[in-house]
């Protein structure tokens, strides 16, 4: 995240720095007043004095099609048509703001596109495509039987009546990848199969649903396939709080712990979406980049680190407690048929809906080639269903399911460091705390030597080699996992156990903590100021291998502070009930909130205004349809396929109807965890239930 999110920042600086270049005065002599009108205008008074004959090069049936629908647009402007005149007046122009970064003018689209009209046997309707000069793009509008070669030598003739654009030099081109019309294409055999899919899920949880209403009074005796498919039972489940303290081997705080987490990572995609979409004031990141603000945005992997915490919390307290339930037995090729049935449905599903969908629900200017990251995902769509996409390919199919693949392949080591830590106890936590080392070792050296610099104005990572070698790689990221793992091997040790620590000794932890926490986020600032002098490597190199070390071992001390006792605004924030919906719809969240993002940053018909509150804003509004969409897609895919998981578990028979139910519904699952733990999802965004 952290590469990418300083690529885009680079990017706007690029921006930023050739619109200073330009010389406002050389622009006042090239005759800039003028690019301020629409090219729209332009573009009629030069049709009107063109010769189509001489223009166009009359090979084929379709120059002779577009021909004739040229003058017959020059027709419905000489006598003021309605649908002439729209087909000029949804053009763009030379973008306004183009000194402060503006590279865009999308023009009307809607406009453009719905101009249908019949002309005698034609039939003439609106082409929206980009005209491209440069880094610039404004909206033009033509007859869609008009390719854009066949328009180029127009649009060429019409840019050099403007004095600028011929003497400059600037390359101008229609891109036809880009041109949209009215016409809806058909849709391809996987967007079918996708469709198909969704509604044969809708269709099962509807069914089961009025079966689960109607037909089973009894709650407590659903059969399981009702209870996998009812959007009743799942939302029941979803949607249950349970007060605190109501069950001592629940750790309350790993509710919040986990939604701040996904807030932060879903605020830090909001700004990588805000970058790429049409921005007025596109040189104002050069400014915003130094802010103190922006270190929250740049430093966003530390929340990734802190899932990995969680994750290898999970794995070694809840896996121990089994084993010593068990005599020390541990089947790990269960445990994996856990976690595949629990992870994989869903990504799979993601892949399908991200490569298809997004045409289908919504569009606009820039949504002609949907998903961008769709060729990755056609040519490694499997590479992501086996999680190994961080090492094997540069362009990852669902760019965030990185984290995913990661977190799996620590969790395929887990049985190995489960059964050192079961036999050799201590001895073994300490080979752990070395390979911690030695991981941390292996990072520094990786930045050393190839220099990689995580500061916005060193940057220049423009293959992604470095964003693989630094980030994405598992190796990078094992030692907060490896600490997590660690803390739970101590939490299992003093299950139960208070301990009882004075007063300065818990300000000191948290001072102590929270001084680890600001200083990985606020330690590069004065460095990142565009006017201060250049870190060494070793220093950014020491940095980056600290911080990794120092951001979980406090995230440990606020884990361990609030079951203690010893949390106090933090215990009582982080701990609150209201977490708990949302903690079980993390996981939904994580996959679903970047196609929210990217169908709402590339649906707008207008540029955005870039600033720290208008992020803010798309950050909320996204985050409610995140929690809408995440929440349908448990019902429809994440519920019924992972319920699939239940069917390989032991079930309790219910009670005898004359005795008398200890518990109710709502906490039968919770209680059937505790009783078997290692069925717990040890997923840190995946989890209903945290056990201690």
């Amino acid at each position: 995240m952290v590469n990418a999110i300083n690529i885009l920042l680079l990017y706007g600086l690029v921006v930023f720095s050739s619109s200073e270049s330009t010389d406002p005065d050389g622009l006042k002599n090239y005759g800039y007043p003028r690019l301020l009108r629409p090219l729209g205008i332009e573009f009629t008074e030069y049709l009107k004095n063109a010769t189509l004959k001489r223009n166009s090069r009359l090979a084929n049936k379709d120059d002779t099609l577009c021909l004739k629908e040229l003058e017959a647009l020059m027709k419905g402007l000489s006598s003021s048509e309605n649908w002439a005149l729209k087909m000029m007046d949804s053009w763009g122009k030379i973008p306004s703001g183009l000194l402060t970064g503006n590279t865009w003018d999308l023009g009307n689209f809607d406009e453009c596109l719905s101009i249908n009209q019949v002309i005698g046997s034609q039939k003439i309707r609106g082409k929206y495509c980009f005209l491209i000069a440069n880094k610039t793009r404004i909206a033009t509008c033509f007859p869609s039987s008009c390719s854009s070669t066949q328009m180029e030598p127009f649009v060429k003739g019409l840019l050099h009546r403007i004095p600028y654009f011929n003497s400059s030099g600037i390359t101008v081109r229609i891109s036809e990848a880009g041109c949209q019309t009215s016409e809806v294409d058909p849709w391809d055999g996987l967007t079918i199969a996708t469709m198909v899919i969704i509604s044969v899920l809708a269709a099962s949880v509807t069914f089961f649903t009025i079966f689960d209403y109607f037909l089973c009074e009894d709650q407590s005796r659903i059969p399981v396939w009702v209870k996998a498919f009812s959007a009743r039972a799942n939302s029941r489940t979803l949607f249950r709080v349970v007060p605190r303290n109501s069950n001592p081997n629940v750790i309350e705080c790993f509710h919040g712990i986990r939604c701040m987490s996904l807030f932060w990572v879903i605020f830090c995609h909001e700004l990588i979406f805000t970058l790429t979409s049409p921005t007025l004031n596109t040189a104002d990141v050069y400014s915003w980049s130094v802010e103190p603000f922006a270190s929250f945005v740049v430093h966003g992997y530390f929340a990734v680190d802190s899932f990995f915490v969680l994750g290898g919390l999970l794995v070694s307290m809840i896996a121990l407690r089994s084993m010593e339930k068990s005599g020390g037995k541990l089947n790990p090729l269960l445990m994996y048929l856990h976690r595949i049935l629990r992870i994989m449905p869903v990504v799979g599903m993601a892949i399908l809906i991200y490569m298809t969908m997004m045409p289908v629900v919504s569009g606009g200017p820039m949504f002609k080639s949907g998903y961008h990251g769709k060729e990755a995902c056609e040519k490694g769509w499997f590479l992501t269903l086996l999680f190994v996409q961080n090492y094997a390919a540069l362009h990852i199919c669902l760019d965030h399911t990185w984290y995913l693949a990661v977190d799996m392949q620590l969790f395929l080591i887990s049985p190995i460091l489960l059964i050192a830590l079961y036999k050799w106890g201590k001895q073994a936590a300490a080979g752990i705390a070395v390979l911690v080392a030695s991981l941390s070792g292996c990072l520094f050296a990786t930045q050393m030597v190839n220099k990689y610099s995580l500061l916005i104005k060193n940057d220049a990572d423009d293959d992604g080699v470095a964003n693989q070698k630094l980030y994405l790689a598992t190796h990078t990221h094992a030692a907060p996992w490896l600490i997590g793992f660690l803390f739970g091997y101590f939490l299992h040790l003093n299950r139960g156990k208070k301990f009882q620590l004075s007063r300065p000794v818990v300000w000191m932890g948290w001072i102590l903590s929270l001084a680890m926490l600001f200083t990985s986020i606020f330690a590069l600032y004065p460095a990142a100021q565009f006017s201060a002098p250049p870190l060494s490597t070793v220093e950014e190199s020491l940095y980056y291998t600290l911080t990794r070390l120092a951001w979980p071992l406090a995230i440990c001390w606020v884990i361990f502070a609030c079951m203690q006792g010893y949390g106090g605004l933090a215990d009582s924030f982080l701990s609150s009930p209201l977490w708990q919906p949302l903690s079980r719809l993390s996981y939904s969240m994580y996959i679903w909130h970047m196609f929210v993002q990217e169908v709402n940053s590339r649906n707008v018909r207008t540029n955005t205004y870039f600033s720290t509150y208008s992020i803010m804003e798309h950050f909320w509004y996204d985050l409610g349809f995140t929690a809408l969409m995440s929440y349908v897609l448990y019902l429809l895919v994440e519920a019924p396929l992972c319920g699939f998981d239940s069917l390989l578990r032991p079930q309790r028979n219910p009670p005898a109807a004359d005795q008398p139910k200890l518990i109710s519904n709502q906490t039968d699952v919770e209680t059937r965890k505790e009783e078997n733990p290692i069925e717990t999802e040890t997923n840190p965004m995946a989890n209903s239930g945290v056990q201690n």
